[in-house]
């Protein structure tokens, strides 16, 4: 097969249609638009108008409220750091930090900070030091003989 051999399937491609070109096109005069109306004319952006009718997004009752300055933490469990740390991802010598879990890729992001929550077993000897973590964190990475600081504490 050569280059000038190529050729689309058939019925692969098909020509526009060529709106307002004269009563034989099929599609003159008016262009598929009728007779009149708002939708014939130019300009027209017609998105949730109902005739007049009260539109369903007015309609239905609204609830709730989305916090603008709500902290979004990358969540992390004690049971997968431990996990990582079997697997030899993460490195129980040095600190564990947000850009060390990233690395291992425990952590897609950080966005505002990590947080650690207590799910799950651990019992590595570790020093974890992230932005904020669960009271129960704390208590279990301590008595597994390790130590977890978080910013938020140290800020105090």
């Amino acid at each position: 097969m050569k280059l000038h051999e190529l050729r689309d399937n058939a019925g692969a491609t098909k020509s526009r249609k060529r709106i307002g070109r004269g009563p034989g096109s099929g599609t003159g005069k008016m262009g598929g638009r009728g007779i009149k109306g708002q939708k014939s004319r130019s300009g027209v952006a017609l998105n949730g108008y109902e005739g007049g009718q009260m539109p369903l997004y007015m309609r239905l009752p609204k609830r709730g409220f989305n916090n603008i300055n709500a902290k979004r933490h990358a969540v992390v469990n004690l049971g997968l750091i431990q996990k990582f740390i079997d697997a030899g991802k993460l490195d129980v010598k040095k600190p564990i930090t947000e850009e060390a879990l990233v690395e291992s890729g425990l952590v897609r992001r950080i966005r505002d900070g990590v947080r650690v929550l207590a799910k799950g077993d651990f019992n590595a000897k570790v020093t974890i030091d992230v932005t904020g973590a669960s009271k129960s964190a704390i208590a279990a990475v301590e008595a597994a003989g390790g130590s977890l600081t978080t910013k938020a504490a140290a800020a105090e």
